[in-house]
């Protein structure tokens, strides 16, 4: 994410995980504390100054076990961050032990200097856990343009490493935050394996790849990393949007040390990372209610994607969204802008269900059914109120 620390206090976060309508758990879930991590792994925070009123914005997170296996997915944005640019060319994606994160600077946009600096991450986080610095992936979220104060993070980053704790996961979580109002972390226990996973995003949301930052720690056996992780961000992050804009510095990180020696129960990563990428879209930046956009009878897949994506970024289908106004005929409008130049017939209200849209709910449906094909799409988007302007008029002041 590239956006400075809120003023306001961080909201609790939800009691209950899996609160959503669209997430629907496996069978024998069992929801740990959120700061339990899964075996063998350790994470701590601490305060550099990035951030102001002594939060922390340092989060350190380590893997214990004697090996394990791993995937990263990074931002395809072609103005990519010094930290995306490091994970890409100088860390072991497949083999990663550690993660250092800081908040409150996104090393965006900051040429060479950035580059060393992501790197000199690396190597005292290494340093401190005994580690490779090729082993530490290197997260950073704040705002762009901004040369970071490398001695104070790297302070940062050995203190961090004095409160590594089993127990941590709720102190990183707090630590990698910037404008959002809550911690999204979780621990869960499901067929003989334990999932801990930790997110953070609130603005500058609509990935093309994963979410702004997102941390997966897991004891189960996965036997392709890469493939688990591509599929379940498929069906959660990839499906998201806030405001239509890709970051500099997405990331999202699978860790799995097999030690269970039993692979993962099916459709809990997919469960997890769907209801952290809800959770992203219903803290979206002054947001107040979500709702999913589902687009049918497409005449191909990137039609139907197309269309979706065109009105969950509509500022006018956002707002009556936040107005709680039913106003079909925005969709109407969005969608013909996303087919300008096709032959299509007049899209009237018998083809829109947007009655949710004018009801009090905080989550909300939409449909449009296009009679073009046999394809389908959806998307998850936030509203867009006062509140949203307020803070990116003001973020960098």
């Amino acid at each position: 994410m590239s956006r400075p620390p809120a003023d306001a206090e961080q909201s609790k976060r939800p009691d209950v995980f899996f609160n959503s309508r669209w997430v629907d758990p496996p069978a024998g879930v069992e929801q740990l504390d959120p700061a339990q991590l899964a075996p063998d792994f350790r994470a701590g925070a601490a305060h550099c100054g990035l951030k102001g009123g002594g939060k922390t914005d340092v989060g350190l997170l380590v893997c214990d076990a004697p090996s394990v296996s791993s995937a990263l997915l990074l931002t395809r944005n072609a103005s990519a961050a010094a930290p995306v640019r490091v994970c890409r060319q100088r860390v072991e994606r497949d083999a990663v032990r550690a993660a250092v994160v800081n908040a409150g600077n996104a090393n965006a946009e900051t040429g060479e200097q950035g580059i060393a600096d992501a790197w000199a991450m690396c190597e005292r986080a290494g340093a401190e856990l005994g580690l490779e610095a090729s082993a530490v992936a290197v997260g950073e979220t704040g705002v762009i343009g901004v040369p970071l104060p490398i001695d104070a993070v790297l302070s940062g980053i050995g203190e961090a490493a004095t409160t590594l704790s089993p127990d941590g996961g709720m102190a990183f979580s707090e630590a990698i935050l910037t404008t959002d109002r809550w911690p999204k972390s979780c621990s869960l226990r499901a067929g003989g394996v334990t999932v801990s996973a930790q997110a953070k995003g609130g603005g500058m949301i609509q990935p093309n790849m994963a979410t702004m930052l997102c941390f997966v720690q897991t004891d189960a056996v996965v036997e392709d990393p890469a493939g688990a992780l591509r599929l379940a961000t498929d069906a959660s992050f990839e499906r998201i949007t806030v405001d239509g804009q890709m970051s500099t510095n997405d990331m999202v990180l699978l860790q799995a040390t097999g030690e269970a020696g039993t692979p993962l129960p099916a459709g809990l990563l997919e469960t997890v990372l769907l209801q952290l990428a809800l959770e992203v879209v219903a803290d979206g930046e002054g947001s107040t209610r979500v709702c999913r956009v589902g687009v049918e009878g497409a005449a191909s897949a990137a039609e139907a994607e197309r269309v979706a994506r065109a009105i969950a970024n509509s500022p006018l289908v956002k707002t009556a969204l936040f107005g709680k106004d039913p106003n079909w005929g925005r969709i109407a409008q969005a969608a013909g802008m996303a087919l300008a130049g096709e032959d299509l017939e007049e899209i009237g209200a018998d083809s829109i269900d947007a009655a949710e849209l004018g009801e009090d709910r905080a989550e909300a449906e939409l449909g449009l059914r296009l009679d073009r094909g046999e394809h389908a799409a959806h998307v998850f988007f936030s509203d867009l109120g006062y509140e949203y302007i307020r803070i990116n008029a003001e973020y960098t002041t």
